[in-house]
């Protein structure tokens, strides 16, 4: 039996190592030159003009609910086929939250679907203040659809690519022109990491400086943003309410070095994708695609098995995790969680994500997944099947 395979884990280097030794032995821990580094770095790799780090992209979402103005009487809408932060994030604000259902060959939020629900909405006067596209799984939404529905229903985008640093929209980069702000994880299962961690990136200087200001306490000491004049340099100003969601140098540190690393990563995350492809065929599940307009970082490999498996799903997790394989499930309806339901959600308003996630199972992808890992992990599904269709 192989060693415990995981759904994804992160790839550390030598070089990675030494980065993070470096900057622990240097003068500053916290809120030093190389945060600054990073945050130059990650802009420029979306070809945008700010970056704004912060402790998780859990944070990152936060803060840029806020430099748009959410607040306790806005709606905000996302997509139920997600992690509870990109939703959480507008509860922090005291917004309503509501979902968009998703389209069944990309999983991501559904264009038509956010199209009809705002014609609905616009006559009920219930439109979204902001709407949060995921690109989940690494895959790009249809960003331009949603930019244009954004100029005709005047709702502002943030992009969740918490999964998709290095994924491309119609050849350039997420985040660079479609969205207000745009934010990347740095979670260790995800594309690269920093150990935890987050970005925002925008080309809006205002929203980048407000995003700033709350990331640290509310607080600035640029005298340009004095409400009087500086007595020293000592001085500083609390001009709102903040948050302590700095990340470290450390952090910041592990960061740059994989992003040196980053298109490997995501080279081999596409080698392993079309072995499975291969190595898959003529199962009885449904495969992740990848629209003509984009280029996935592959974050997740998610299966869906067919109708008939529906009942064994379990069964055939529990199988795999018995034999060493961290498979997992990506995700449970946001509409469904406990907290959710207390605000009035409950299953069957999008049955499409419900669908999906009744059969849904992540296999291991992650660069350093060897081929015969891989193989590994495809008999033993192959012998999950043939024993499910047994009982």
């Amino acid at each position: 039996m192989a060693n415990f395979i995981p759904y994804g884990r992160q790839s550390i280097s030598v070089a990675d190592v030494e980065a993070v030794c470096e900057a622990l032995t240097s003068d500053f821990l916290t809120q030093g030159p190389i945060v600054g580094q990073f945050e130059q770095a990650v802009a420029q790799l979306s070809g945008c003009q700010f970056g704004v780090a912060a402790n998780s992209a859990t944070s990152a979402l936060h803060v840029a609910c806020l430099a748009l103005g959410i607040g306790s009487e806005d709606i905000v809408w996302t997509t139920p086929n997600t992690f509870i932060a990109s939703a959480n994030c507008a509860v922090y604000c005291g917004a309503k939250v509501d979902f968009v259902d998703i389209d069944p060959q990309t999983y991501n939020l559904c264009t038509v679907q956010l199209a009809e629900k705002l014609m609905r909405a616009k006559t009920e006067n219930r439109l979204p203040k902001v709407v949060i596209p995921v690109h989940f799984a690494g895959h790009p939404c249809d960003m331009r659809a949603i930019y244009e529905l954004s100029k005709h229903y005047g709702f502002s985008v943030i992009e969740d690519a918490s999964h998709a640093i290095g994924a491309k929209y119609k050849g350039t980069p997420v985040g660079n022109r479609y969205s207000d702000i745009c934010i990347f994880s740095f979670h260790p299962v995800k594309v690269m990491t920093s150990a935890e961690g987050g970005m925002a990136v925008t080309n809006n200087e205002a929203l980048a400086d407000h995003m700033r200001l709350l990331i640290n306490q509310g607080i600035t000491k640029s005298k340009r943003d004095f409400d009087t004049r500086s007595p020293g340099d000592w001085y500083y100003e609390q001009q709102t309410l903040g948050f302590n969601y700095r990340m470290t140098e450390l952090q910041a540190a592990l960061g740059l070095s994989q992003l040196n690393r980053l298109d490997s990563f995501i080279k081999r995350r596409r080698e392993l994708v079309q072995r499975y492809y291969q190595l898959l065929s003529g199962l009885p599940i449904q495969l992740p695609g990848e629209a003509d307009y984009a280029y996935s970082s592959w974050h997740l490999f998610p299966i869906v098995l067919n109708e008939a498996l529906t009942e064994q799903r379990a069964a055939i997790y529990q199988y795999l995790r018995e034999h060493n394989i961290g498979t997992q499930v990506h995700y449970i309806p946001v509409h469904t969680q406990p907290f959710y339901k207390q605000m009035g959600f409950s299953w069957g308003q999008f049955p499409v994500a419900e669908e999906y996630y009744a059969r849904t199972l992540s296999l291991p992808l992650f660069p350093e997944l060897s081929d015969t890992d891989q193989e590994y992990v495809v008999q033993t599904l192959k012998d999950a099947i043939d024993k499910a269709f047994i009982l």
